[in-house]
């Protein structure tokens, strides 16, 4: 991995020093290929309108990646995943924002927010869990009109550099067995 220091100046590289201010200790790994994500078409804010999430109930489980369905919300597989077994959180209702939705889909969504970490545990046995929703765009929501909150399992040396500097993120299990591995290890209570 190169970052910008004292010793490496390329051409095409700002030196700190023509800023202002002190230099704040932080090497810079500069990702500008991340644009094409971030300026990419969304779906609109209407329900079903090109919504993921909107579309995959509708689905057969394989097919739309689903690992459980409760009464307000469901579990699917991330499309798109951090790392195998990377589940969403959805609520069935087209909303944005947590705050948004009622008491029974609250309940139901951290109940199975929940089952899904034990779920995870049973099924591959992670050393850790990232939870998060990002609400809107500037939060960095992928599908900011449909609230989803992720479940990323976490083992030791997860993460390399692969994904900055080769644009590619090495996943050593299949979508569809992690979401059976997943689904066959979903607690019943």
């Amino acid at each position: 991995m190169v970052t910008q220091n004292e010793d490496f100046t390329p051409e095409h590289a700002e030196s700190q020093h023509d800023f202002a201010g002190e230099p704040d200790g932080f090497g810079r790994l500069w990702t500008p290929h991340r644009m094409a994500y971030i300026e990419a078409d969304r779906p609109s804010r209407d329900a079903g309108d090109g919504c993921p999430f909107c579309a995959a109930p509708g689905k057969d489980d394989a097919e739309g990646l689903i690992v459980h369905r409760g009464e307000h919300c469901f579990v699917v597989m991330n499309l798109f995943p951090y790392n195998p077994g990377h589940l969403l959180v959805c609520p069935y209702r087209h909303v944005p924002h947590y705050i948004d939705l009622t008491d029974a889909e609250t309940e139901e969504f951290t109940k199975l927010t929940k089952q899904g970490i034990r779920a995870l545990k049973a099924a591959s046995n992670p050393a850790g869990f990232n939870l998060g929703m990002n609400q809107g765009d500037v939060a960095g929501a992928g599908v900011a009109a449909h609230l989803h909150q992720h479940i990323v399992p976490r083992w030791g040396g997860d993460m390399n550099f692969m994904p900055i500097v080769g644009q590619t993120k090495a996943l050593p299990v299949l979508l569809e067995d992690s979401r059976q591995r997943i689904a066959a290890s979903w607690p019943t209570d």
